[in-house]
């Protein structure tokens, strides 16, 4: 899948392996928290060394008798932490009975409560880990997913934002774990792992998803994605970006309901952009967000009922969407406006501010 580019503003909202969600804002993994509390532990030993082995003349080795070496102060110090105490080595001069008693003593109970503390963390957050991603899954309803994280599939959903959808109803499945982290990073669950496995995709909820979008980035493993997802959701609307035009009716056969030519839509914009600058300016201003002119379709409204479609205030229709059936605003049968009519109007943008992250 195509390595995300785009960065994301930072999300307010707070949200974590192989087949299971990745929340936002996930601590540090449960293997660095072991090494760091690994680290932590030696720490403690390699003091507790050094105390005994600058004070040897105050402790007697009853085994050997010729004097307290670095390596007794290492074998007194690890007895003593994990509290075996075999008596072999002790303190005898009454200041090193005290350092026994106000250092070392701390020392051991702080080394038991590090490693009891460690193996209960680590149960306690696969616990909660596991509670959380079941708790996701079950309030995942009508949701979207994005396959594929990567500069299109950012740009997606930056206009789903937009367009009011929130970050918590985006599922994002991408096999790189940098654009899971970027998703992760914008307030997006995520999962890393192949887009084209059934257990991934019954992970994400997908059987019950409202809408797809597929962006990975190749044409092949876009078919394959979509026949996948159509398979295991027949209602969803899924939208497919694919690079080559040749490949579009192959992705409509396999279920897609919207192919997007990224390639060909890239090179006629940049066609129009060099022969005519301001037609191509006014396109690239249409399907942008944020300012100057916006395409949107919405539903009519109540004062819309009973208009003309070029009868609107301040925006300009380009169809009209009526019983699921969309009709230009040239062609025959564009009345007056009805109740449950949809429109597909030109109009100034709405600036909105979507999340970002650094």
């Amino acid at each position: 899948m195509d390595a995300p580019r785009a960065r994301f503003g930072r999300s307010r909202a707070p949200w974590v392996g192989l087949a299971q969600v990745r929340l936002p804002a996930r601590r540090r993994s449960a293997t660095g928290e072991l090494v760091w509390r690994l680290f932590l532990a030696l720490g403690l030993l390699l003091v507790l060394t050094l105390i005994v082995y600058v004070d040897r003349d105050a402790y007697v080795d009853h085994a050997g008798g010729d004097g307290v070496s670095f390596l007794d102060a290492l074998y007194y110090a690890t007895v003593t932490m994990t509290t075996t105490g075999y008596g072999d080595i002790t303190p005898v001069a009454d200041h090193a009975r005290l350092i026994n008693t106000v250092i070392v003593t701390p020392i051991r109970i702080a080394f038991l409560v590090l490693l009891v503390g460690t193996t209960v963390e680590v149960l306690a957050n696969e616990g909660r880990r596991a509670l959380a991603d079941s708790r996701w899954r079950k309030t995942m309803r009508n949701h979207t997913v994005v396959i594929g994280f990567g500069t299109t599939g950012q740009s997606a959903v930056q206009t789903l934002l937009r367009g009011g959808l929130t970050a918590d109803r985006i599922v994002v499945i991408d096999s790189d774990p940098l654009a899971v982290a970027a998703a992760n990073r914008a307030g997006l669950a995520a999962f890393d792992g192949d887009a084209t496995a059934r257990e991934l995709l019954h992970r994400a909820e997908l059987p019950k998803a409202r809408e797809v979008i597929i962006t990975v980035g190749r044409d092949d493993t876009a078919i394959l994605a979509t026949l996948t997802v159509r398979q295991l959701n027949r209602a969803a609307h899924v939208v497919v970006a694919v690079r080559d035009s040749d490949n579009v009716p192959l992705i409509r056969q396999s279920g897609a309901d919207a192919v997007v030519t990224s390639s060909d839509a890239v090179g006629r914009l940049m066609g129009l952009s060099s022969i005519s600058p301001e037609l191509g300016q006014v396109i690239e201003d249409l399907i942008s967000t944020g300012d100057g002119l916006e395409v949107v379709q919405r539903q009519v409204e109540a004062d819309d009922i009973g208009r003309m479609p070029d009868e609107l205030t301040g925006e300009k229709v380009l169809a009209v969407i009526r019983h699921r059936t969309m009709r230009r605003y040239y062609e025959p049968g564009v009345d007056a406006l009805q109740a449950g009519d949809q429109v597909v109007v030109v109009r100034q943008a709405v600036k909105q501010r979507a999340p970002r992250v650094e």
